[in-house]
Parts: C-alpha cells; structure tokens; sequence
C-alpha cells in the first residue's frame, strides 16, 4: 500500500528499501530489540542459597555427623537445608515468569516503506535506512530522522520524564525537532521518517545497556552473613568447650563428639534461613495479592529499610492523563472538578455554582477548546475501565471539560462543521479552526499558548485586559499548569489563505490544564513522612510543574516551596552549583545519569534508597537503588527489567505496604534470633554449668536435637508468619548500620538464656534431689521453656492472626510429652516416664519462661522511643514533619 501523498517521502525515498538490502542489514546490525537479561541457570540459584554462612555451618555439621555415623540426625539437618533452598529458589523462579509475562517494550510491528510498498512488519526486524510511515498510537521501533511530518506530535515521557508532549518539525530551526527517539509514542499526526540506528545502538538501547547486574548485598543479607560468620565462631569454639570438658570427665571420645555436634546444630539458628525464606515468601505472596511482583525476595524485606524514597513523576505520582482543572475569563475563574478523561465533574466559584455571566463565559472559553481540537475521547469498553483519548493529551483534557458542561464536540459540529484550518506547529505555537454557521456566517477559534495569543495583533482587546490575561498567565504558570489562551471571531467569507483570519479575534479566556497528582499519592507521601522515610521527586518536567506537584502532594509543605535550594533543575547540577544533592527535595529536567547520581549521593550518606520510575530515563537509577520499582502498566522493558519490585496496578500505595511488609519481615526475624538464640545459649550454658553442679551430662544428643527440631523446625518457622505491628508504619526507619542484634537484642538474649537456664537447672536439681528422673524433667522444662518464649514474644498473645503459632506450640509440646511416653520415643532418646509432679514442674518453667518473655516485651516496647529519637535526629536524615 503505497504511502499517503501528503507526507511522500520524496523521490530519493519512495522505494524504501530492497529486500536483499534488508537481509544484508539485518545480519549487519542484528535484530531491533533491546539483549534480554543473561539467564540465571538452576544452578547457580542453588549455590547461592547454599552460600549463606548459617547454611554452610549446617553442611559442615552434616558431614560431622555423618563422619559419626548418626546418620538419623544428618537426615534432620539435611532436611532443614533442602527447604531453605527450595523455597527460595522456586521464588525466584516465580518472580522472574510474572516480570516475563509482563513484557511489552515496544510496538510488536512497525510500518515501512520496502521495494515501492509500505508492509507491515515485526519491529525486531526494522533496519537502519527503513522508511517509517508512524501514525496517531504509533510506537517508534527505532530512532530515526524526520522525512516529512504533518502536525506531529509525540510523547517522550519514557526517555525525558517530560510530561507533554514534543512537537516535531521535520525542517524546523532546531535540528532536535526532526529527530525521532525508540519507545516514543505518536500522540497526534503524521509522518514519515529514515532509521538512523536501531537495537542497542538505539537511545534507548544505550541505556539499557548501562544497567550492569548488581552485585551489593542487600541491608538483610549484610546483617545476616555478619552474624552468621559470628555465630558459627561462636558455637564452634564453645562446642569445642563442651568437648574438651567432657573428655577431662572421663566421657567416650565418640559420645562427646555427638554432643558437641548436636550442641552445634543446637545453638545454631539453622531454621534461620527457613525463618527469612519462608517470610519473605509470604511477604510477596501478599504483595502479588495487591498486584505487586516480587523480582527478587530479599526486596520485600530491603523495602522495610528503606529510609529515602526517590520517585519520578509521570505515572507515578500523577495520573499521567491530563486534566482541565481551572478556566479564566475577563469575567472571573472556575475551578474544574473530576478524575482523568471521564466527562464528569462540577464547575465551581468560590465553591459555589458561577453565576449566569461568568457561566456563558466559561461555555465560550470550552466551546472553543472542543472545537479547535483533533483529538478524541473514548469510552471504556468495560465497566471498570476508564476513559481513554486519542490524540494530544491537552486537547483531550479539554474536550473533557467542554463534556463536563453538556458541550460535546459530536454535537457542536454537527451545527458548526470545520471547513477551514491552520494546524498547530513548534514555531507558531497555536492553532486555528473555521466553522460555518446555520446562519451563513464562519465561526473562527483560536488556541495556543499564550505569549503566541496575547497579542494586539490577533487580538481587539483593551492593553488592561490583554496585561491581566498576561499576568494571570504567570500565575497559573507559576503554579505548574500548562496554559492555553482561548480566542475566537467570526467573518462572513472564507479566508484565503486561513491565516488571514487570525486577526481582530476577542479573547475569550485561559485553560489551566494539569498532570494531576493520584489521589492516594498524598496519602502515600504522608505515610512515608510518618514512618521516618524522606521523600524525593526526581522528575524531567519543567521546575515548576515538578515544584507544583511537589507542594501539592506534600513533598515540600509549608514555606519549603519557596525555600532556596530545596527545588533545583539538572542545568544546575550540571553546573556544579548544588553542592550537596541529599539536601534537595525536587530536582527537575534531569538527564539519567543525574537521577544516578542522586541515588549514589544519598547512598553515601548511609542511606536505603528506594527509586519508583517507569521510564526507560529511571533505568540505572532502578539498578542502583537498593530497592528499584517499576510500574508494570506504564513502565518499559527496561524499567522493569531494572527493578526488583514491578507494580502491576501502577499504584503507589503498594510501596507503602511493601515497606510495612519489609518491617514486619525484619521484626519477625529479630523476633526470631532472640527466641532461637536464647534458647540456644541456654542449651550450652546448661551443658557447661551442668556437671560443674553434679549433672555429669545434663542432656544426651538425641534429646538436644529433638528439642531443637520441635523448637527450630515447627515453632521457628511459624514465627515468620507473624502480623505486623499496628504501629509499624507510625516508627521511624531503623538505622541502616544496626547490627541484626543491635538496639539491645542482645542484651534481651543474655537475660533470656539465663532465666532460662536457672530455671531449667533448678528444676532438675530439684527433682534430683527428689531421687526422681532429673533428666527427663531438664528435657521437659527445657522444651516448655522455650515453648513459653515463644507465645511471651508475641506482639499481641490472643490475636486471632497467625493461628500456625499457637498451633505449633501445641504440636511441639504434644510431641514433646511423646516423647517420654511412647516406648520407642523413649527408648531412642534415652527418657523415662515422670510423674504427675515432675510434668507440672516442667509445665511450671514453662509459665515461668512466658511471663519473663512478656516482661522482656513491654520493657522493650517502653524503652523504644529513645531509639527512635536516635534514628530521626542521625545526621544526614530529615526527619518526618
């Protein structure tokens, strides 16, 4: 089909090229697709579960006990291990099919010019030298140089981060003009263009090229393999202890060596990694619940660090649909109210319907707007789905708002057909149509932008009058809105040539017209402000629409909008004249490697830096965040394939419930190594402290690894599950530094694991004493005690959430009592059944060891908010206001 004549491409171009030229291209420059991201094979997945310090000491303890021939424990071990890895690498595996099922970079197929015919072909094989015929909803396959254009106009959001659309000349004055970028959207008109580079030597192919695999830890995985590497030390040398003692006692060589391996396996947290994979998992599964997927699972905790939040600003905290919100005339303004495209919504002065004066006024100002427009609204085809447009988003904006008034286009041309137009370009900056009239007359209306309108000679206004539209025009400006002035005439003949109608025109008023913010966006802003999270707008757009939405989402409050330095434009970076960038709050028509090196300057401060974006500009900024989120709707390729976090919905208020997710995770965990590690500590104390008071072996290995297994394997586990804290979101962010066991955890530990152990001991002594079954009652209590810590931790004990907790508990008691009743139980770990007296005893302990945890709770609770004060006043971190 050959191309319209309108825009032929010229003599030197109406054949396109040749097949054969085509093939000889397509093997010279490859295929026109961004490289997909290396693959992770199945094993290198494996090896890096099986890295984890914690997991090697397991492995080593395997290999011990197999050395040993206890077998029966190798398998436990074993066992432990076999589920951390498999949960974590069938995550993964989870996490990278959604991204995959989410891919959309660009159009599928593209339009040329090839031997004398324009075909439709896949845009993968688009060439260098390919003459592009692009279209109103095109997508540009590749970068490219305009031929001819008519009217054109296309959004480079994804690459710019600029909300309106560019206009494009193919010989307009600036060479920019011509040139045509990949991934851009055609909004409204024409055109014909050359390919000048495709692939990964396109713009966008470059930048995604800059996004090398990261290879950092993540805030959880830095805490968990330094205390992994100290926990291993730790349990080695004192099992070493343990040994040692008891080959000094007179013990078999062989006895100690399986007591000291099951201490190992004891004190080690080894149902730590099991702990962490399990809430992670659980924390994506509620995150893909609220259409958020999950890329990698330490994400989901990283979130729960995070202490500054970098976001862009188009689709993410706008609508990214334009919106008609205010209208001036000579006779007074209106504020215009709805969401996106829908034809629904109120005019509104002073909050009161306008009178009929200023009402006629604002119906002229909106009947010229529909009218002198080419682009479209389009109805849902479902019923949860929202009005779309054709065309320039501006336009669109303000058909919407003539529809709002009951002034729909499909009605005013039916009695005011366009017979005559001068369409819109770069360089004249306005646009006019011609309508004739059921009364003979033509009907002229004028738009554009208003230093091209406000101007004696177009308009036969009063210099007052043309001043105040003027200095109204600022404002608005001013406050972030794009502005169009609004004009019209009439004469009695048709104007040859049209532009000759643009003269002696009555102004009729201005058309505020925004980017407006999403409705939860404040919200989302405030939320981040209350949990001690900074808040960042890093944004392509002009200063003072990035300022605007700024203000009005929260980001700058109070006099902070006009304060100095808090607002800076790339320009400036660029010129070195911002010294320190943590100390800025909206940086505007940034470049990408800019919105690189804020999140590097922020980093260095110390800071867990999370970055939302959508755009192929967010790409290496989403790489070098610790956390990077990308918009799964609106979002490119390699946005996505940049991030860690991908929003299916788009919806901000994801990221707020990912970070509550991310700190209940990190609380869990926390929770966890104390109830673990004071067990653990008390196991050993009682082993060394035990023959030093007449207990030549407290316990025997099979009884170590059998409360180990109750308490580690089915307890442990279910305290990853735990809810979050209704206050997590009302904390500020803990200290990127703390330790794991910092802010007094250890110390918790240590008081812990010596109640623990005093009260184990001197119930055994105790029963000892009594001439009955020390042993199994030490056996007992220590079980029930730890049992006891667990449920004393809770946030809440009776909440109904969680059920898997007490549950377990009870399982993990049942199996314990099994243990000294059951003949083959008993026989196998060496217990014997006690009396009534001696359960209660252990029974007691275990109540003991639950009003100590409660205690330890509520101190813990009450002495929390020093440490939040240390976290907000820390330097370099502002602090929510």
């Amino acid at each position: 089909m050959p191309v319209s004549s309108d825009l032929h491409p010229g003599p030197t171009h109406e054949e396109g090229l040749s097949r054969e030229q085509t093939a000889r291209l397509l093997t010279e420059y490859g295929p026109n697709a961004l490289a997909p991201p290396p693959a992770i094979s199945l094993w290198s997945r494996v090896s890096a579960q099986l890295r984890d310090p914690l997991i090697v000491v397991l492995l080593a303890a395997v290999a011990l006990t197999v050395a040993t021939a206890d077998y029966a424990d190798a398998v436990i071990i074993g066992v432990v291990v076999l589920f951390n890895t498999t949960v974590g690498v069938v995550q993964e595996v989870r996490a990278d099919n959604a991204v995959a099922a989410l891919s959309a970079m660009t159009a599928p197929t593209a339009r040329v010019l090839r031997d004398g015919t324009e075909q439709e072909v896949a845009s993968a094989d688009v060439v260098p030298g390919d003459v592009l015929v692009l279209g109103e909803g095109d997508i540009v396959p590749a970068d490219a140089t305009l031929l001819q254009a008519a009217a054109l106009l296309v959004d480079e959001s994804t690459l710019t981060g600029e909300s309106v659309p560019a206009d494009k000349d193919a010989h307009g004055p600036d060479p920019e003009a011509a040139r045509l970028r990949a991934g851009t959207v055609v909004v409204r008109g024409r055109a014909v263009a050359t390919v000048t580079a495709t692939g990964p030597h396109s713009a966008l192919g470059m930048i995604a090229a800059s996004l090398h695999p990261r290879q950092q830890l993540t805030p959880l995985q830095k805490r968990l393999a330094g205390l992994g590497k100290v926990l291993a030390l730790v349990t080695v040398g004192l099992c070493l202890l343990v040994l040692a003692l008891g080959l000094l006692r007179g013990q078999s060589l062989e006895l100690m060596a399986v007591t000291a391996i099951s201490l190992v396996v004891a004190a080690v947290p080894e149902s730590l990694p099991a702990v962490v994979t399990l809430g992670l998992a659980l924390g994506a599964r509620r995150m893909a619940a609220r259409n958020a997927v999950v890329r990698r699972l330490s994400a989901v905790e990283t979130l729960g660090s995070v202490t500054v939040l970098a976001t862009d600003k188009t689709g993410t905290l706008t609508e990214g649909r334009m919106l008609l919100e205010r209208v001036w005339t000579p006779v007074g303004t209106v504020t215009v109210s709805g969401t996106g495209y829908e034809p629904v919504g109120e005019f509104l002065h002073a909050g009161l319907p306008p009178a009929p004066a200023l009402a006629d006024a604002v119906r002229e100002v909106l009947v010229a707007g529909a009218l002198c427009n080419d682009a479209s609204l389009v109805p849902p085809a479902e019923a949860a789905a929202p009005w779309a447009a054709l065309g320039d988003p501006t336009e669109a904006a303000l058909l919407t708002g003539a529809a709002k008034a009951g002034c729909a286009r499909e009605d005013l041309a039916l009695t005011r057909p366009r017979i005559g137009e001068v369409p819109f370009d770069s360089l004249r900056k306005r646009m006019t149509t011609l309508h004739s009239t059921p009364r003979g007359t033509i009907e002229i209306y004028l738009k554009g932008a208003p230093e091209a309108v406000l101007e004696p000679s177009l308009l036969d206004e009063e210099p007052a009058v043309l001043e105040r539209a003027r200095e109204e025009a600022a404002a608005l400006s001013a406050e972030g809105y794009r502005v169009l002035a609004v004009a019209a005439g009439s004469c009695t003949d048709l104007p040859e040539p049209a532009e000759k109608s643009e003269s002696g025109l009555k102004l009729l008023g201005l058309a505020a017209i925004s980017d407006p913010p999403k409705q939860v966006a404040e919200a989302t802003v405030h939320a981040c402000r209350r949990a001690g999270i900074t808040s960042v707008l890093i944004t392509g757009d002009h200063p003072a629409t990035a300022r605007a939405i700024a203000t009005r989402v929260g980001i700058l409050q109070g006099d902070e909008a006009e304060r100095t330095g808090l607002v800076v434009t790339g320009q400036e970076v660029a010129a070195g004249q911002v010294p320190d960038l943590t100390r800025v709050r909206v940086f505007a028509r940034t470049t990408p490697q800019q919105k690189l090196d804020i999140v590097k300057a922020w980093q260095a401060r110390g800071e867990v830096t999370a970055m939302t974006g959508d755009g192929v500009n967010d790409g290496p900024a989403l790489r070098q965040a610790d956390i990077g989120v990308a918009m799964g709707r609106r979002g490119t390729e390699v946005a996505r394939q940049a991030a860690d976090l991908v929003l299916a919905d788009d919806e901000l208020t994801s990221v707020t419930a990912a970070v509550e997710e991310g700190r209940r995770v990190y609380t869990n965990i926390r929770r966890f190594l104390l109830y673990a590690l004071a067990g653990g500590a008390a196991e050993i104390l009682i082993m060394l402290l035990g023959p030093l008071l007449g207990l030549a072996l407290p316990l025997r290995a099979g009884q170590i690894l059998w409360i180990n297994l109750l308490t580690h394997g089915l307890t442990g586990v279910a305290m990853g599950a735990e809810p979050a804290s209704p206050d997590a979101m009302h904390r500020p962010s803990r200290r990127p530094q703390q330790h794991v066991l910092g802010d007094g955890l250890w110390q918790r530990v240590l008081r812990l694991s010596i109640l623990v152990t005093t009260v184990c001991l001197g119930v055994s002594l105790w029963v000892r004493h009594a001439g009955g079954p020390w042993q199994t009652v030490l056996f007992l209590s220590l079980l029930t005690a730890q049992l006891g810590v667990a449920l004393g931790l809770r946030e809440r004990v009776l909440t109904r959430r969680n059920p898997s907790l007490p549950a377990a508990v009870l399982a993990a008691g049942a199996l314990g009592v099994a243990a000294v009743y059951l003949p083959f139980l008993a026989h196998l770990l060496g217990t014997s059944a006690p009396s009534w007296p001696d359960l209660a005893i252990a029974a007691a302990a275990g109540l003991a060891a639950f009003a100590a945890a409660r205690t330890e709770s509520r101190l813990a609770k009450s002495t929390g908010g020093s440490s939040a004060a240390t976290v907000m006043s820390r330097p370099g971190h502002a602090p929510a206001r």
